[in-house]
């Protein structure tokens, strides 16, 4: 059995306390490698590693960090086979998604802020003849960087990417769940030839390592993507030590079908927005509003195509359905979909879960559920399950789907299928989301900002967005016309 290590200081090493966390493959039920159990001895080491690192990779030209952050971006390349196979391994998805999508957009993520900063900009200001006055960015120092599970590497590089671009350190801690290609990054790293100390990687629970990076008194920023449970308790304590924090937290996505909707289009879209990666992201149409004209055909269509994602060996070429990425996740969705059951909704399809045979027996798996019927209001409808569960609910009218979309204390994302493009705008301007996707879905352009409304996060990463997020403003002024 494989045993992890934290990457700190550029040197790999076991947890100060030497205990351990089992890591499961979802795919079979069983133990296949061991992660360390950091504490707050492990997170003391590695900020002051980052802040020893600090004022050396601060001062580094940017020509160099973006250097850097290209060879890494390489190696993940050259790598991609490996990687996706871990991160299969590590979550359940099909290795077939996690090589086609996951792991390049990791590199596309260091690509992106490495070169980015090599284009910067700033503004100065005339005013009135008496004074120039410009903006000075300086990186903030060691950057606390906490990534869940679902996407491990990608969500890790999203955070990684801007924070060392603009001359912070970091100390990242992934999910504990799927530690495996953050181990393998650390690796990277360090042949990439990014300096000691400028990426630490700390691998450990919530409770233990997170919560010590979260409260460490030399850790002034912090990113985090998760639960809004978590998220809300990070919130709170980096307000109380003033820290400067972004929070991409939970989505109930609105999927708003209208009854010029081209649904050849709208349909496949909606079965891979409820279903890709398990209906394990944070940006799935969970909930689908269909005007009342289209509702029935809508919805057989849509069980009819959801057989496309039947679960499957996660591992084998061709599998477009994995499995759930731990036994309290899939207990959760069962819960989920027992409750609507016991509220008098309908199962379409699914609604339970699968055994496979051979290797795969012991595995998590569930079948993609669609359930009709349920009150808008209904908790089912209001809480976020992150897993392959859709919900259809009619409108008849514009205004009712508005409604019925932000009725919800999530605000992450939505879309819109219209070919009125009045209606388009207009609802789009409407919805209190951080994106709305218009006939199409997971479209990304990464200079755009990102982030959600409501209690789907504070905060926006993306773009000038996150590079302005890990960089503190400071304001010079020169007076003029003083020549003594």
């Amino acid at each position: 059995m494989q045993r992890l290590a934290n990457c700190i200081n550029g040197e790999f090493a076991p947890s100060e306390s030497g205990q351990w966390i089992d890591v499961t493959e979802p795919a079979t039920g069983a133990v296949y490698a061991q992660a360390p159990a950091s504490d707050a001895q492990d997170i003391d080491r590695a900020v002051a590693a980052a802040k020893n690192a600090y004022p050396a990779w601060s001062s580094t030209p940017a020509a160099e960090r973006s250097r850097l952050m290209l060879r890494l971006a390489d190696l993940i390349e050259r790598d991609l086979e490996s990687l996706a196979r871990a991160e299969s391994v590590d979550t359940g998805k099909p290795i077939e998604l996690a090589g086609r999508i996951d792991i390049p957009r990791a590199a596309a993520n260091l690509r992106f802020f490495a070169t980015a900063i090599l284009h910067d900009e700033g503004v100065a200001h005339h005013t009135d003849g008496q004074s120039l006055n410009y903006t000075l960015r300086k990186p903030r120092g060691v950057a606390g960087l906490i990534s869940p599970w679902n996407l491990p590497l990608y969500l890790l590089t999203w955070k990684i990417a801007p924070a060392i671009a603009t001359g912070n350190t970091c100390v990242a801690k992934p999910s504990e769940v799927t530690p495996m290609t953050a181990h393998m990054l650390g690796s990277l790293v360090i042949e990439a030839g990014i300096p000691p100390g400028v990426v630490n990687i700390v691998h450990g629970m919530g409770d233990g390592a997170g919560a010590a990076l979260v409260e460490h008194p030399d850790v002034p920023t912090l990113s985090f993507t998760g639960s809004t449970r978590v998220g809300s308790w990070i919130g709170a304590r980096a307000g109380d030590m003033l820290k400067r924090v972004s929070l991409e937290l939970g989505g109930k996505n609105p999927n708003i079908v209208f009854a010029d909707a081209d649904l050849e289009q709208a349909v496949p879209t909606a079965v891979a927005a409820a279903f890709t990666n398990q209906g394990q992201i944070c940006l799935c149409g969970s909930r689908i509003l269909v005007e009342r004209s289209r509702h029935d055909e809508f919805v057989d269509r849509l069980v009819a195509q959801a057989d496309r994602f039947a679960p499957a060996d996660p591992s084998e070429d061709g599998t477009r359905f994995g499995a759930l990425t731990s036994e309290p996740h899939l207990r959760k969705v069962e819960t989920a979909v027992n409750e609507a059951r016991r509220l008098g909704g309908v199962i379409r399809c699914g609604g339970e879960r699968v055994s496979l045979a051979g290797r795969c027996a012991g595995g998590y798996f569930y079948a993609p559920t669609v359930i009709t019927g349920l009150d808008p209001s209904c908790s089912v409808q209001q809480e976020e399950i992150f897993g392959p569960v859709v919900t259809v609910t009619p409108f008849d009218s514009d205004e009712q789907a508005i409604e019925i979309a932000n009725g919800t204390r999530y605000g992450l994302a939505a879309m819109v299928w219209t070919q009125n493009l009045t209606r388009a705008h207009r609802v789009a301007s409407r919805l209190e989301t951080g994106i709305v996707w218009v006939n199409c879905w997971m479209l990304r352009d990464l200079r755009t900002p990102f982030g959600g409304a409501k209690q789907s996060g504070v905060g926006r990463e993306g773009g000038r967005d996150a590079l302005r997020f890990f960089t503190e403003p400071t304001n010079v002024c020169i007076k003029l016309g003083d020549t003594t």
